[in-house]
This record gives structure tokens, C-alpha cells and sequence, in this order.
């Protein structure tokens, strides 16, 4: 069995959100969030609980460098660069586009440079095409001597869905009359790993429009790390977030990002978290979540991409509040 290693402290916090609560027409006690973006490696984020089991199996493997894949302002790899720069690995991330195509770019880019990782463009082609690339940079790398350990897109195997199967269990230690956990669904890890901690019924999550089908990748992550049958349509996901797609800048996203910064001082990123909050608002709304229930909203991260987004960057800047001396 993989041992899994230590990258943070646990547990992360839990905390109210009565102002948020209250602007919802919830009770002040209805609605909690789980800091999972205060979590202490490499800017924090959820896919440090996977990168202890993923990173675990690659020390176990004798790696001395990891390699993953990712859109150029992923979380994951950000957090895969930072897990290999306190352990000592090369790291190699796969993007998709070049190095022209990044220009001007900060946020998570900024990040990976620092903790010293190599980008390996992939060009313009097919996205879909990534993992094959990464295959074959795992190779190269093999012909100069190293030993490489390719973690899959967004950290989300079975082996790496543990962590929030780990996770889901710390939560209902700390909150145990839980009835909805609302969760950003980006390539499906995360929300397997609750799924088997917390079961189907009182899992929501919020499609971010990172992979084609999200309720099997879903069912199929729950599935091997169960080992049983998880069938897509009984989970609970919303579909009504992604907006033009992945990336694209939708507008809910917005107002939901800004009302979590005006009633709780919580910053959300546009592609995850802020998606799963614009879901949560809209569950709200259309009666899934109710007045008088438990709900707890899992921060997944992601503060530097929202400096890597140029759409939101703009539009916050735009709408600046200016004092005016009388």
C-alpha cells in the first residue's frame, strides 16, 4: 500500500459564514466553509490532500521528478511545483499553447517559476492531446537518466480521490449534522474522495467545465475507491455554471465572487471556486438548499489564478469604488 507523506497540518479550519448566510435568506448557522484554501503549502488549495498520496507513490517508485499536466494557470500545478520543491523533485508541467501565447501572464504562472519548475509547451493543438505529450516527456526524460512519475490532470486517480475521502472524514469530525457539502467539479477527485467519506446524498458539486463528463469521471473515481458501483445519474452536480466555457469569465461567477468578498471577506478564484459558489447561491434560490439545513462550502483555492484572469482583473478594477472627500 502507498505511504501516504505529509505536505500540511490538519486539520484545516471550519468556519460560519452568517453574513454570506443572511444575504441568502439562510439562518445565521446554515451555512459554514471549509478552508481547504488555507492550507499551508505552495499558496494552499485542495490539491494538496491528493499530492500526499500521488507524491507518496512516486517516493515510494524511487522518482526524482514528477511531471503533470494542466491549463498554464492550474492550481494543481502550481501545488505539484511547490510539493517538489520542499521534497527535493524536478518538476515538469505540460501546458497546452507557448511561451509567446503566456506572455504578460502572471498568477499561478509567476508561482510555478518560483518554485522552480521547467514548462514543457505543448502547442496549440488538441488539449484532449495533453496526456499523450506528457507520456512522451516522461520518456525523454527516462533517455537522460532520470526517473520520472507522471501525476494525471488535476491530481484526480483513485489513488489521489483518498485525500478527500481523508478529508471528508475530518470534516464530519468537525461539523457532524452535515446535509450538503457544495464543491467545486473540476476533474473529479475531489468530489469522489467526499462522495465515499460523506455518501451521494449530501454532495453537491458544481461543474466547472474541465472535463467532457463530469458524473463519470465522478462515478467512476467513487467507484475504484469504494469498490463499488457509483452510477452517474444518482450524484447530485449542477451543470448551470459553466457558462461559455472553461477559462470564459461567466457572469453569476462574478457576482458571486464579489458578494462572498463583500459579506465574508473570502476571495474566490473564476474558474472553481467561484463557479461552486455562484452554485451554491443558485441551489439556494431554486429550493435545493434550504433554510434550517447544514450546508458547508469547501474552498478549493485558487487565489493566484483570479491574478492570472485577465477578464475578472478588468472587470474588478472597473468597478473600484471611488471616495469622494465633501
Amino acid at each position: 500500500m502507498t505511504d501516504k507523506i505529509a505536505l500540511s497540518t490538519w486539520p484545516t479550519p471550519l468556519e460560519p459564514m452568517p453574513r454570506l448566510a443572511e444575504t441568502l435568506g439562510l439562518r445565521e448557522g446554515d451555512l459554514w466553509i471549509k478552508r481547504d484554501d488555507l492550507i499551508g503549502l505552495g499558496g494552499g488549495g485542495n490539491k494538496v490532500r491528493k499530492l500526499e498520496w500521488t507524491v507518496g507513490a512516486a517516493l515510494a517508485e524511487g522518482a526524482d521528478t514528477l511531471v503533470t499536466t494542466g491549463a498554464a494557470q492550474s492550481n494543481h500545478a502550481r501545488l505539484t511545483a511547490a510539493a517538489g520543491a520542499r521534497l527535493g523533485l524536478d518538476v515538469v508541467l505540460v501546458f497546452p499553447g507557448t511561451p509567446q501565447s503566456a506572455t504578460g501572464s502572471s498568477g499561478n504562472l509567476v508561482l510555478d517559476s518560483l518554485f522552480g519548475a521547467r514548462v514543457f509547451w505543448a502547442g496549440e493543438g488538441d488539449p484532449s492531446a495533453l496526456a499523450g505529450v506528457a507520456d512522451d516527456v516522461c520518456e525523454q526524460l527516462r533517455r537522460t537518466g532520470a526517473r520520472p512519475y507522471l501525476i494525471p490532470f488535476g491530481g484526480s486517480s483513485p489513488l489521489g480521490a483518498r485525500g478527500y475521502l481523508d478529508g471528508g472524514k475530518e470534516l464530519l469530525a468537525q461539523l457532524a449534522d452535515i446535509e450538503h457539502v457544495v464543491v467545486a467539479l473540476g476533474s473529479g477527485g475531489t468530489m469522489a474522495g467526499l462522495v465515499g467519506a460523506l455518501g451521494e446524498e449530501r454532495v453537491l458539486g458544481v461543474h466547472c467545465g474541465a472535463v467532457a463528463e463530469p458524473a463519470v469521471a465522478v462515478a467512476d473515481l467513487a467507484g475504484a475507491l469504494s469498490r463499488r458501483n457509483h452510477t452517474p445519474g444518482t450524484l447530485r452536480i449542477r451543470m448551470d455554471q459553466v457558462g461559455a466555457g472553461y477559462g470564459v469569465l461567466h457572469e453569476p461567477v462574478l457576482e458571486a465572487i464579489q458578494t462572498a468578498a463583500t459579506t465574508e471577506g473570502i476571495v474566490l478564484d473564476p474558474v472553481y471556486s467561484g463557479r461552486a459558489m455562484a452554485g451554491l447561491i443558485a441551489a439556494v434560490r431554486d429550493g435545493e438548499l434550504r433554510r434550517g439545513q447544514r450546508a458547508v462550502f469547501l474552498h478549493t483555492g485558487g487565489l493566484p489564478g483570479l491574478f492570472g484572469h485577465t477578464q475578472t482583473v478588468h472587470r474588478s478594477v472597473a468597478a473600484l469604488h471611488t471616495y469622494e472627500a465633501v
